[in-house]
């Protein structure tokens, strides 16, 4: 049976931090976007919503500077490793993100068949987000299903990988679920449970 892994990012494949928090840094707006992700993780504003004040926030950022904020991350150990053993044995390995598209494509370097964001202009930006590109949690279930049909495979072939809300829909539709260092809601819907620093470790949970 052919597979396919899908792998979440902020919180999951970041340990303990986001793209945009990552992105923010390098900008000196930390502060700001810390009440972002506040609001947001407090359902007080939406994906969309996050995503054109996050887009004001990052209005003088550079290529560069996303590339200072993708190396400097806090990654899981060991992504690279696992990536290249699923395409190995034959699977597949995709990110689905809410953060934005411009970091989490930078994921296919790594080794993953394919990466989806929310769409955000090309940095440097010169245009507004269209909102009618920024994903939602419901969103990343349909870009799954896109991706089965891509691979040629079905919901019952994935396994997820996450760590809070935003990965709920996936966790209760698909049949094999890893929690990542998640949130206990999450946790409790998940299949398999890991706490770690190391992507390998949770990928051999699966057997």
């Amino acid at each position: 049976m052919t597979l396919l892994h899908l792998f979440d990012l902020d919180g999951t494949l970041i340990h303990g931090s986001a793209a945009p928090v990552e992105i923010s840094r390098q900008l000196g707006v930390e502060s700001e976007i810390a009440e972002l992700e506040r609001a947001f993780g407090a359902r007080e504003i939406g994906p969309q919503e996050f995503s054109v004040a996050a887009r004001a926030l990052w209005a003088d950022l550079t290529p560069a500077q996303v590339r200072a904020a993708f190396d400097g991350a806090p990654w899981l150990t060991g992504i690279r490793d696992v990536w290249r053993e699923i395409r190995e044995r034959g699977d597949y390995c995709a990110v689905i993100s809410l953060s934005p598209s411009f970091f989490v494509e930078l994921l296919l370097e790594w080794g993953a068949h394919a990466a989806h964001g929310s769409v955000f202009p090309a940095v440097p930006f010169t245009r507004p987000v269209d909102v009618t590109g920024i994903l939602t949690p419901e969103g990343k279930l349909r870009v799954a299903d896109r991706l089965c049909e891509r691979f040629a495979v079905t919901r019952a072939d994935c396994v997820a990988y996450g760590d809070s809300m935003t990965d709920a829909f996936l966790f209760e539709a698909l049949p094999r679920s890893v929690a990542v260092n998640a949130r206990p809601h999450l946790a409790a819907r998940a299949t398999h449970v890991y706490e770690g620093l190391d992507l390998r470790e949770a990928y051999q949970l699966l057997g």
